[in-house]
């Protein structure tokens, strides 16, 4: 595939979360998780919401409100506390694998690192929960 040098805007942005999340619901570890707490027409609203989160994170610009840790827990709730470490690494693997697809640069490496460090937050909130329930 052809790579854009960098990551340069939101319109990179929004290819990579479009992309990615294309991946995702077709993941056969992945898609049935994402596909079952995520409607068909919730999804164009929720990857608007995922390019604000990464505007944010990877270029500062305040559009993201929410609250990732909570929607993480209550998908784990959702799914009976199945989410386990191996559906991070398979994400993380898949985020890599599509931005390497399409992007590189100090941009695309932050992206990487951010969404490693997203995981490994979002899964210790998992298991920190479970220990209290």
């Amino acid at each position: 595939m052809d790579k854009v040098n960098s990551i340069i805007a939101r319109a990179d942005i929004q290819l990579l979360v479009e992309r990615f999340y294309d991946k995702i619901r077709n993941n056969p570890l992945l898609g049935p998780i994402f596909n079952s707490v995520i409607t068909e027409d919730q999804w164009p609203s929720h990857l608007s919401k995922l390019v604000d989160f990464w505007e944010t994170n990877l270029f500062g610009v305040p559009k993201f409100k929410g609250s990732p840790t909570a929607k993480h827990l209550k998908v784990d709730f959702e799914m009976n506390h199945s989410i386990q470490e191996k559906h991070f690494a398979e994400w993380i693997r898949v985020w890599d694998e599509t931005i390497d697809d399409h992007f590189e640069g100090i941009v695309a490496n932050k992206a990487k690192e951010a969404a490693r460090r997203m995981a490994i937050a979002q899964f210790t909130a998992i298991r920190s929960r479970r220990s209290f329930e």
